[in-house]
């Protein structure tokens, strides 16, 4: 694997190191390409997901927290200076096998330095039975990106305040508040957190390219898109009917239906899912001009295989997750 490093050291926000990705992905030959990067105190949540539902958005203006959307599915998340992300690119386009590959692999080197660390669930990796680290990716032509957390030092209160999960999401992990479920690498390790990026790197990379200006000029323009409002804060319109509900081993959906005339009009579908496919194209775009009954529902999304679309889910637990909106 191939370290990917900045001509400079001059801080950049979240945004960049997300664009960093997509130009590696589009820009840079076929390999497996891997970088770390760390920034000011920033809320980051996912692309299906509405900022005033999972952000504490008064308390991050006033305490300095940056907010912002990714590409990736999966849930909103809290990183500071004392919080390591990594960002794995490759040309596998097997994003199931490539997810879990990248796990293993993270899993492996901790497991070098005496942690007894465990991947669990869709995209955690725990040590004794604490959440250390949170994953995410998302697919673009003949490339798929994974990124996610290593918490060392980070600050757990900021963590709790800035960010809103469900008490549904929570009760759902057997804890009753984010500290409890959470922890931190330096309550293990002696070695300090350059030490540690330095013991990854040494142990995952065996090579290394050192990006140009004019690179970083390009990564910049791809960045724009993530600063926008429009992207950022997303189009939430209001939809007449609403059902949250939380599939084990999926995740949190929030499906919304703008219906008029007892037609559906507009469908959405919120949450921390990961998706696999064309979450609007292949299943979206389906309901819409659709009678809103369960028959007519159902009928739409008979030819729907939700296994290509979003990660681990069936098509009864579609059709369930849709039945449920008429309860």
């Amino acid at each position: 694997m191939v370290y990917v490093a900045l001509p400079d050291n001059e801080q950049r926000a979240l945004p960049f190191y997300l664009a960093m990705e997509e130009y590696i992905a589009r820009a840079l030959p076929p390999a497996d390409y891997f970088f770390m990067w760390q920034v000011q105190p920033t809320v980051i949540f996912g692309r299906n997901q509405l900022i005033d539902a999972e952000v504490d958005t008064a308390y991050c203006r006033a305490n300095g927290i940056e907010m912002y959307r990714r590409k990736s599915g999966g849930g909103c998340v809290y990183a500071d200076k004392s919080n390591i992300m990594f960002s794995y690119i490759t040309p596998d386009a097997n994003v199931n096998f490539t997810f879990n590959r990248y796990m293993l692999m993270v899993e492996h080197v901790l497991h070098k330095l005496g942690l007894d660390a465990r991947t669990t669930g869709r995209n955690d990796i725990l040590i004794d039975g604490k959440k250390v680290s949170g994953n995410a990716f998302y697919h673009l032509p003949n490339r798929s990106i994974v990124h996610g957390t290593m918490l060392y030092d980070t600050d757990l209160e900021r963590m709790v305040r800035s960010t809103t999960p469900s008490d549904e999401k929570l009760k759902s992990k057997g804890v009753e508040s984010v500290r409890q479920h959470v922890t931190t690498l330096n309550r293990y390790l002696t070695i300090s957190i350059e030490e540690f990026k330095q013991f990854v790197r040494g142990n995952l990379c065996t090579g290394e390219i050192v990006l140009g200006s004019e690179a970083v000029e390009q990564i910049g323009r791809i960045e724009q898109e993530y600063l926008t409002p429009e992207f950022v804060y997303g189009n939430n319109p209001a939809y007449s009917v609403t059902r949250r509900e939380r599939i084990e081993g999926v995740g949190e959906f929030e499906l919304r239906l703008e219906v008029k005339n007892g037609t559906i009009r507009r469908a959405n579908l919120l949450g921390d899912f990961f998706l696999v496919g064309d979450l609007d194209g292949e299943l979206l775009a389906k309901l819409t001009g659709v009678a809103f009954d369960a028959e007519s529902v159902a009928r739409a999304l008979d030819a729907v295989e939700p296994s290509g679309i979003i990660m681990n889910m069936t098509k009864e637990q579609l059709i369930e997750l849709t039945n449920k909106i008429f309860l």
